[in-house]
């Protein structure tokens, strides 16, 4: 996600060297240094490599159908990394057995380290560490007719201190016109901000944490050198502080200002 961002805040915000960044993020130095002297703040795009297919892939089902059984059993009972191989053999396997017993070591080191529980992560924040962002739907009257106003609401996650900012509309223009706003009042920019997956930000959300990031949003982020991050799907409390601030903002201000 955003190779190019990344190496601008390494060199630009925190003082690293164009060889250790680069070093950092997998990428050549000859590479690193043409992207920083790029006028846009647009990554590059190549052609995605389509890896070859392994002989082994039509057969990784039933290994680990296999392998997961052997988890039930008691140690003497389970089939040994020979007898998998000599199973699929069977079902018309024809490689080596070097893919075979690699697979079974890579696939039982995954379980040994895959979590057992659900973990979650606790909302403690350094200064002008992070700051969570989000838009609700408010209603004010505005030259006597209630009109609905799009209201951004930009927090500080250690001090508290917030911004709101009033918009018709929650375009792009009006996104990146609300961080200008909420930076000047701060005084500066916040290592990340935290956001939910709203469409001017996400072309995509992926499995996981993997998301396609909108390119006019993350030319914005390149431009402030902030890291994004993004909920996970209906997971509000996330940012739970900035959620907050809507409802308090909702019944202190906005209440009053939507009655006629």
């Amino acid at each position: 996600m955003g190779t190019l961002s990344k190496l601008r805040r390494l060199v630009l915000r925190e003082g690293v060297s164009v060889r250790e960044a680069a070093q950092r993020l997998g990428i050549a130095r000859n590479t690193a240094s043409r992207w920083l002297a790029l006028v846009d703040v647009t990554e590059p795009r190549y052609p995605k490599r389509v890896p070859a297919k392994s002989i082994l892939e039509p057969f990784k089902e039933q290994m680990i159908l296999w392998l997961k059984a052997d988890m039930h059993r008691g140690k003497r009972d389970r089939r040994t990394t020979k007898e998998i191989f000599e199973g699929i053999r069977e079902l018309g396997y024809g490689g080596s057995r070097g893919p075979v017993y690699e697979y079974c070591k890579y696939w039982r080191e995954q379980q040994k380290t895959a979590p057992r529980h659900a973990g979650f992560v606790p909302l403690s924040f350094e200064l002008g560490e992070a700051f969570q962002f989000d838009w609700s739907c408010e209603y004010a009257v505005v030259e006597g007719q209630r009109r609905r106003l799009e209201v951004a609401h930009i927090k500080l996650a250690s001090s508290r201190a917030f911004l709101m900012v009033a918009y018709y509309a929650q375009s792009h223009e009006m996104l990146f016109d609300a961080h200008r706003r909420a930076f000047e009042v701060f005084g500066g920019v916040p290592k990340r901000g935290i956001y939910d997956n709203m469409k001017t930000a996400i072309d995509k959300v992926g499995t996981g944490k993997q998301r396609s990031i909108n390119a006019r949003f993350e030319a914005m982020t390149g431009h402030y050198l902030f890291e994004p991050e993004f909920c996970n799907r209906a997971a509000g409390w996330e940012k739970g502080i900035v959620e907050k601030n809507v409802q308090d903002r909702r019944r202190g201000i906005w209440r009053d200002a939507g009655e006629c």
